[in-house]
This record gives C-alpha cells, structure tokens and sequence, in this order.
C-alpha cells in the first residue's frame, strides 16, 4: 500500500485531535472540596460529580443553625447553584451537564457559601480540585 501525502496529513491530524481530546479529559476535576471560614467559624465541604448529579458532604462543626448552601461564581458573584432547597449535611442534586463541566474544568472559578439566619454567607470558601479536610 503507497501512503500519499494527504493520507498522513489526515491520519496525523485525527490523531492530534483524539490526543487533545484526552487531554482536556483528563483535566477535569470529579472531586473537589473547599475550606469554609468566616465570622469566627470554620469547616470543609467536599463535593463529587457522578452520573449527572452533584454530591456534597459537609463538615461544619462551629456554624450554627445553617439555613442554605450555595455555588457561586467567584468570590462574591451571583449564585450559580443551589446545593439542596434547604440546608442538609449531606446529598446529592441532578445538575445540568455544562454547569457540572464547568465546575469540573475550573472549580476555583467558583465558591461554596453556608448561610446562616444571621448572616448571608456566615462561611465560604473557594473550590480546589480534590477532597479537603479539617
């Protein structure tokens, strides 16, 4: 079999783009988590994409009376999603798919807030990729 050039170039080129394809998989992000502090308080989240939804698990010892816990873009942006309708330690919610590659591509784009009756915002933290701990 004789390669003609334009066969190479088009082998060579699907292969660039499978091998840029994996790349930007790869970079994703299936679990990330935050260090929350602020008001004199403190805690981690821990956060997980599978099958659509969007897991999380709190560990927030010193806030007390949690009303909600909220996604934000950046630091101080509008709230991006909601993590449950009311606050709860721990679930999970179905997410859209390009809301959820956007977090995994880029989780320190965004931010977790714990509200309090009190204060808005009582706790934040800004999204590493990978699990935290205390």
């Amino acid at each position: 079999m004789k390669w003609r050039p334009i066969t190479v170039a088009v082998l060579a080129g699907a292969t660039l783009a499978l091998a840029a394809t994996g790349a930007s998989a790869t970079a994703m992000h299936t679990e990330f988590g935050a260090h929350l502090s602020g008001m004199g308080e403190h805690g981690t989240v821990n956060l997980h994409v599978a099958s659509g939804k969007l897991c999380w698990a709190f560990d927030i010892p010193t806030v007390k009376g949690p009303t909600r816990a909220t996604i934000h873009t950046g630091a101080s942006g509008p709230v991006l999603l909601e993590l449950g309708m009311h606050y709860t330690k721990s679930g999970c919610a179905t997410e859209s798919m390009m809301t959820l590659e956007h977090l995994e591509a880029k989780p320190g784009a965004y931010s977790v807030w714990v509200d309090t009756q009190a204060h808005p915002g009582e706790v934040r933290g800004t999204l590493l990729s990978g699990m935290v701990s205390m």
